[in-house]
């Protein structure tokens, strides 16, 4: 028994949905064109989780009249929530500025007029970000100087693993922002 009232792309599954929303709302704030996926977001509630038990732990050591265990504990939870955090920003986000890969530790931007083109192409794809590499698709940028970026997003990554159609509808919608923004003006 299928609980679309559970998933995140319910309007997708449902073909009496209506107009998807407009999604050029706001084009000089950065948005991600997609959803986060399960994995990412069920790893970030592991960590959230680990975090409340840390405080705990916390709240137990400060009662028990050790100060430096507890404020160990807490800054160990801050940094804990902090990854979490960290972990949902990771992905592409697009605005009418440029394209923005935002990855665990750093955050590369580059202006619509430094991207020739933007597609998806079939290639080795790494797991879950693990260093085994399977066969699938990549959403790649070419540069105005010719060189070839690494993939932004993968069919095999946190957010599309086993979510086919998503990685479809989130490389169209970056697709389609390039063409909107990187197109020859008169």
């Amino acid at each position: 028994m299928p609980l679309t009232i559970l998933t995140a792309d319910r309007e997708f599954d449902d073909a009496a949905a209506g107009p998807p929303p407009l999604p050029h709302e706001g084009r000089e704030q950065w948005r991600r064109p997609y959803r986060p996926g399960p994995w990412r977001v069920g790893l970030a509630a592991v960590f959230l989780l680990l975090a409340s038990f840390v405080l705990l732990s916390a709240m137990v050591i400060a009662m028990a009249g050790s100060a430096a265990g507890a404020v160990t504990c807490v800054a160990i939870a801050a940094v804990m929530i902090t990854g979490a955090l960290r972990l949902l920003r990771m992905g592409v986000w697009v605005s009418q500025h440029g394209l923005r890969h935002t990855s665990f530790l750093s955050t590369s931007t580059l202006r619509w007029s430094q991207v020739a083109s933007v597609r998806t192409r079939q290639q080795p794809v790494k797991l879950l970000g693990l260093p085994r590499t399977v066969q699938g698709q990549a959403l790649v940028i070419t540069t105005t100087r010719g060189a070839v970026l690494r993939a932004l997003v993968t069919d095999h990554n946190s957010d599309f693993l086993g979510r086919k159609p998503a990685f479809d509808r989130a490389a169209d919608a970056v697709e389609a922002w390039a063409a909107e923004h990187t197109a020859p003006r008169p």
